[in-house]
């Protein structure tokens, strides 16, 4: 190690020393630090970004981060575990919220594993009957909070409510550790250098940090890169914000639709290719 680099890294140790040895003015100052030291490489930038998310965490609130209730895919207390299972076929997930008489009244959730479970005895059973408790919370209640919540619990997914009691949205664990140690993907969903995942012929998922020019071979697509590298920079422009989960904006023959964001930039994205009749007459094929 130089005399120089010497000099920077006891310079930075100094300045760290000084600020733990009293009380910390607020959290800038120390992610300054923190980030200074990354740039030296005395701290791995994946750590870094952990450090930022967990700290993100404990200002975030259950509005930030949950799922619309229009977005929410839910099934019927009145419904026959047999009329589930197509629904469960298309959206693939675990779980689903249970509503009674429209979604703002959720009365439950369902388990697949329940579902699959008694639907070997009595697949005319209805979904009220094995449906289990659903974990409430407000649309305020910071996500540090709800973390410890989910832990305690033992639960997986908790319905937030409005102060009406009506159901907002929904929000997941894997929402908060999300916030924490970035995207969760499908281990099949994406290779490692790729920003695009084709789910049909019109659904696609898209990564916001996909260059533009990446983007644009892959789909024929002529988006303009001179002002930004990246879709997610390009989304952010034409919205006006960072946009949360659920906004919408349509570029020439693209649907975009956020399915992950924070409160500084989007991670992820739903893309939706819009049906051009006369110019696209055959299921999309990918540019390689």
């Amino acid at each position: 190690m130089s005399d120089e680099q010497s000099g920077e890294h006891r310079s930075w140790l100094e300045r760290l020393s000084h600020f733990l040895s009293g009380e910390p003015e607020d959290r800038e100052d120390l992610l300054e630090l923190l980030r200074a030291a990354q740039k030296r490489n005395l701290l791995d930038p994946e750590a870094l970004g952990m450090i930022e998310g967990v700290m993100q965490v404990s200002e975030q609130r259950v509005r930030d981060i949950m799922i619309p209730r229009s977005q929410m895919i839910v099934v019927s207390q009145d419904a026959p575990l047999e009329d589930v299972f197509p629904l469960v076929a298309e959206s693939a997930h675990s779980r689903y919220p249970v509503i009674g008489e429209d979604r703002t009244e959720v009365v439950g959730v369902l388990l697949v594993k329940d579902l699959l479970i008694h639907s070997l005895k009595d697949r005319s059973r209805k979904v009220m009957e094995i449906m289990r408790q659903a974990l409430f919370v407000p649309e305020s209640k910071r996500l540090n909070v709800l973390l410890r919540e989910f832990r305690s619990s033992r639960s997986h997914m908790a319905i937030v409510v409005d102060e009406y009691g009506a159901a907002a949205g929904l929000v997941t664990i894997e929402d908060v550790l999300e916030q924490i140690v970035g995207e969760i993907e499908d281990e099949h969903d994406f290779g490692e250098e790729e920003y695009i995942f084709r789910k049909n012929d019109r659904e696609f998922t898209l990564k916001a940090l996909a260059p533009i020019d990446e983007f644009n071979r892959y789909f024929g697509a002529d988006l303009n890169d001179d002002q930004f590298d990246t879709v997610g920079g390009l989304i952010v422009h034409h919205i006006g914000h960072v946009p949360k989960r659920g906004e919408k904006v349509e570029i020439g023959p693209f649907r975009f639709i956020v399915l992950r964001s924070d409160n500084r930039r989007v991670h992820m994205l739903k893309l939706v290719l819009l049906p051009l009749p006369e110019s696209r007459p055959e299921p999309f094929q990918p540019h390689h």
